[in-house]
């Protein structure tokens, strides 16, 4: 097949002068039907990409080229592509010689289970992927049209970072693009894709955006790769070790899912754009829901055990209340002592955030506050409700804690929450101690709703740490220290951290039988499904950033 530019080459050139009238083809024009011809032509052309070899060496990299990405994401046949037509006009470095259409990104929109989503895919086989004018004005024109139509943006991932021989040109189209980046948050959803190469300045769009997906071996993430670590610092590291999807997955927190391949990975995308509004003016979609809305969990109460040192897996309580027992995590493999989850109740969509005991015994830290407050924030922004089931020892103690910011990022936490209008309610499932119990959505701080379980104990701090404090002369001047240590236990805890003590002072609205939690979350939320609440009149907040 011939490529495109040996298509166009045949063209001829316009000629300039002034406008006549139309006059009979000639044995040298071109009719109608050889025009459609040529113009089916080069969009094939542009389809195929710039030669075989190129799109075999992709598929031996066990990656798709854009348009097989594409049709992975969207509902099957319903892609419209824009600009394909487009060519850079650089002139430097021999790049005049070499102009494929598209120039190696393709821009359109389709829809995901039958609602409009826009999307962009760089080509690796034109340029590496690489950025230019021509490249970033198509991201740019796509972003403005998701913005306009008020639809989430995806994009998919697989460039080598700015087109080294355009110059400074190829670093203002990040500008452009970071800043429609910022102006789209919470807006519209926008979810990046990482299937490739996403290196240098390329790396902070995704960090703008809600979510982040990475697929193993083939994507790789980074500021700087590792050649110039090693020159700089002596490190040597593998191009997997230092920015692939498990690091960023699990350690760094930059990504918040990661994948065997493209296949699971985009059918993901899709399943989390369908608990997702289409913008922040609008309700999640509903789904018919067959699971009862009265349903008692009887299995809540073998879960859970009552002695608050025992730990026990809180996905396994998220499982039991939620619609079938389906729930989307987000990012499940970092900062594992807090859990943020997407799921439904009664066909609608909430957002849990809950103290995991199974790890860290539930304590919230640095990389917990971080994780549950951006989580909080996405929720409040496209108008999704927020269930929070506390079980929370404290923050956790260490100079590294300390050091590192602990008082800083836990006001993240409480930033978001302070600041989130959707409906809230908490569920204190077992200890909610000091501090961290404020922090997580308690009544104090806003709260429409706090709930308890018979199992709960709302204190300052636990009833070993409160009596030595409290008793701690007695106990030392005492005969038998441990005994006396003992009973003061008793005291304390029977005296201010029994089940009803919050209860009797109104900072906990109902003491709940833990087999009807489904069924109160659901009318409590069906109440507050038209709360309103203004905030201040002002230009924005000055988040603990």
């Amino acid at each position: 097949m011939r490529t495109a530019e040996q298509i166009t080459s045949d063209i001829p050139p316009a000629s300039p002068g002034p406008a006549r009238a139309p006059v009979p083809a000639g044995p040298q024009e071109r009719t109608a039907h050889e025009r459609l011809d040529e113009l089916s032509a080069v969009k094939e052309s542009a389809r195929e990409g710039p030669d075989p070899s190129a799109t075999q060496r992709q598929h031996a990299r066990n990656k798709l080229t854009p348009l097989e990405r594409i049709d992975l994401l969207l509902d099957e046949g319903s892609f419209t592509e824009i600009e394909s037509l487009r060519r850079h006009r650089a002139t430097t470095f021999g790049l005049e010689r070499r102009r494929p259409y598209s120039d190696g990104v393709v821009t359109g929109w389709g829809t995901v289970h039958g609602r409009t989503v826009f999307v962009y895919a760089h080509d690796f086989r034109i340029f590496g992927g690489a950025l230019g004018e021509a490249h970033a004005a198509k991201i740019h024109k796509i972003m403005d049209l998701a913005v306009e139509a008020g639809a989430p943006l995806v994009s998919l991932n697989d460039g080598a970072g700015a087109r080294i021989q355009e110059g400074v040109t190829a670093l203002a189209g990040y500008g452009g693009i970071f800043e429609r980046n910022t102006r789209a948050s919470g807006v519209i959803p926008q979810i990046s894709v990482i299937l490739g190469p996403c290196a240098g300045g390329a790396a902070y769009s995704p960090a703008l955006t809600d979510f982040v997906f990475m697929v193993r071996e083939t994507a790789q993430m980074f500021i700087t790769g590792p050649d110039v670590v090693q020159a700089v610092t002596g490190e040597q590291v593998t191009h997997n070790g230092l920015g692939g999807a498990d690091v960023h997955a699990s350690t760094s927190g930059v990504a918040h899912f990661a994948y065997d391949d493209e296949a699971s990975c985009l059918e993901d995308v899709r399943f989390l754009l369908s608990l997702l509004p289409s913008n922040n003016r609008e309700l999640p979609p509903v789904e018919p829901c067959e699971d009862p809305a009265d349903r008692r969990v009887e299995g809540l109460l073998d879960l859970v055990p009552a002695d608050p040192q025992r730990a026990y897996d809180m996905t396994a309580v998220i499982e039991q209340l939620v619609d079938d027992g389906e729930y989307f995590e987000v990012q499940p493999a970092w900062a594992t002592n807090v859990v943020c989850a997407l799921a439904r109740l009664g066909g609608r969509v909430v957002g849990i955030v809950a103290n995991q005991p199974a790890s860290l015994a539930g304590v919230l830290d640095i990389p917990a506050s971080e994780k549950a407050s951006r989580f909080v924030q996405f929720c409040d922004a496209f108008n999704i409700p927020l269930v929070t089931l506390v079980d929370v020892p404290g923050f956790l103690p260490g100079v590294g804690q300390e050091h590192g910011g602990i008082i800083r990022h836990g006001a993240k936490l409480l930033y978001a929450y302070c600041n989130a209008t959707v409906p809230r309610i908490s569920v204190v499932v077992r200890k909610a101690y000091g501090g961290a119990y404020i922090v997580m959505d308690s009544r104090s701080i806003g709260a429409d709703l706090s709930l308890a379980w018979p199992t709960n104990e709302i204190a300052v701090m636990g009833a070993e740490g409160a009596a030595n404090v409290i008793f701690r002369r007695e106990i030392a001047a005492s005969d038998d220290p441990e005994a006396v240590r003992e009973q003061k236990i008793k005291e304390y805890r029977t005296e201010l951290m029994h089940p009803f003590y919050a209860a009797e002072r109104g900072l906990v609205d109902d003491v709940i039988d833990p087999r009807e939690t489904r069924a109160v979350l659901i009318r409590s939320l069906a109440m507050l499904r038209a709360k309103h609440t203004d905030l201040p009149s002002r230009k924005h907040g000055n988040p603990p950033l």
